[in-house]
């Protein structure tokens, strides 16, 4: 779905395309749909091996994809920087082992880069993360592959189902590990506090 991002629309020659894995996509999509200069948000899968995967393929931990979000963007209104950041502040950067309450390799976390630029600042960010918290950040930063689109129903989810979506994502405890983890800086880059 096009999303106006916080007012305004880029044409679709002036975007650009960023692909993150940040465990749930539902919630992924969720809290970049609120950034203002994303234009558009899908949720699929991307890192592995089988083409035109299924959600249950993918979850079954056979396919080597990882949940993951192509964001489109206005590069006038967001910078690549800013949103890479935002998704290291909105997720576990230190846990190799799936995020929060969805475990196992597709709920991994992932910078997928579209070219040398990306990989780039990408690395950078991911550096800046590491020294603020005095950790390895285990997130990788990968050349993007083809990206499947995951099936209709999990698109806007969190539009869809508001019930069902809020309690999944405050039972699986995503806010308050990523809290945690970055105190005062938690979602930094993403306007409004994140449903709980």
């Amino acid at each position: 779905m096009l999303q106006l991002g916080g007012g305004g629309m880029a044409r679709a020659a002036d975007a650009e395309t960023a692909v993150f894995a940040g465990g749930c996509f539902w919630c992924v999509e969720a809290d970049f749909d609120k950034i203002p200069g994303v234009v558009e948000t899908v949720s699929g899968y991307t890192g592995g091996h089988t083409q035109d995967p299924t959600y249950k393929q993918v979850t079954g931990g056979d396919t080597g994809h990882f949940e993951a979000v192509r964001v489109r963007f206005d590069p006038d209104r967001v910078s690549y920087a800013d949103l890479v950041s935002a998704l290291l502040r909105s997720v576990d950067p230190t846990d190799d082992g799936g995020q929060f309450c969805d475990r196992g390799a597709s709920y991994r976390t992932a910078i997928f880069t579209q070219d040398d630029k990306q990989q780039q600042v990408a690395e950078a960010r991911k550096a800046e993360a590491a020294t603020q918290l005095g950790t390895e950040i285990v997130t990788p930063v990968l050349p993007a592959g083809v990206f499947y689109p995951a099936e209709d129903y999990h698109q806007d989810f969190y539009e869809r189902s508001p019930r069902r979506y809020t309690y999944y994502r405050w039972s699986c405890g995503r806010d308050k590990q990523v809290k945690k983890i970055w105190g005062t800086d938690a979602y930094k880059g993403i306007p409004g506090k994140p449903e709980s």
